[in-house]
């Protein structure tokens, strides 16, 4: 683990959670289609990857695709189908040799059959790696994720707990994020983890996600540390608990 001067003595969050906005947009300015900014911003979750795990991050989950980003016009989805089928099992399993366990979640069936197979292989080849993971939001809503926890108890005839309902979800055995970014400008959540979301501190950026260096992340880590999170309790009671 590599800790630069700044960050030394700041409470880095053990799940960062991040909604990648703004590859498209960035791509337009540049004159280049929106396929270059989804190819640029595949390359930049990698590097942020490596350097949050690098920071003491254990878990990871990114948007990468929701169900409202499949209604898009087709050029697109098959541009963002073609980044999986041609560079994101190369890309993935960079980070994932460092011990690193991969998810996808989300309804994996809406996607191609062959992108299916290859992020089922990603998962199975590494199951065997426990206390760092990443979660890939694919085929992903909130919505639809709670809907679907709330029928399979339905199903089974349960009546659920907190403790029992998340265990229903994608994220199953994954802690819920203590910290959720988002760039590209926008200021809200877009259907993203909004059971989990819960207590996570939320962090917005101006700087489209290509641009999201390691540094904006530290700002962002360093933002967080900087919070007193209470989870309802007040100062004197966190305070006292220290």
């Amino acid at each position: 683990m590599r800790k630069n001067k700044i960050m030394q003595g700041v409470n880095i969050p053990r799940h960062i959670a991040i909604i990648m906005d703004g590859n498209g947009r960035w791509a337009k300015k540049r004159l280049m289609p929106r396929s270059f900014g989804h190819k640029n911003g595949m390359e930049r979750m990698i590097g942020l990857m490596e350097h949050a795990f690098d920071l003491g991050v254990d878990y990871i989950t990114v948007y990468a695709l929701s169900t409202e980003n499949l209604k898009r016009p087709k050029e697109e989805i098959e541009g963002l189908f073609n980044l999986f089928r041609n560079h994101f099992k190369q890309y993935i399993s960079r980070v994932c040799a460092r011990g690193v366990r991969l998810r996808a979640i989300g309804d994996i069936s809406l996607l191609p059959e062959d992108i299916q197979k290859s992020l089922r292989e990603s998962e199975e080849e590494t199951a065997c790696y426990e206390g760092k993971g990443i979660c890939v939001a694919v085929g992903y809503g909130s919505r639809d994720e709670i809907v679907h926890a709330v029928n399979t108890a339905v199903e089974k005839g349960e009546k659920v707990t907190e403790e029992s309902f998340s265990k229903l979800l994608y994220t199953a055995e994954v802690p819920d994020p203590d910290l959720i970014i988002r760039t590209g400008k926008e200021v809200r959540l877009s259907n993203f983890l909004l059971y989990q979301a819960a207590y996570a501190e939320l962090y917005f950026s101006e700087k489209m996600f290509p641009d999201f260096s390691d540094k904006e992340l530290d700002k962002a880590i360093i933002d967080f540390s900087s919070r007193t999170r209470r989870f309802g309790k007040t100062d004197e009671q966190i305070k006292n608990k220290k």
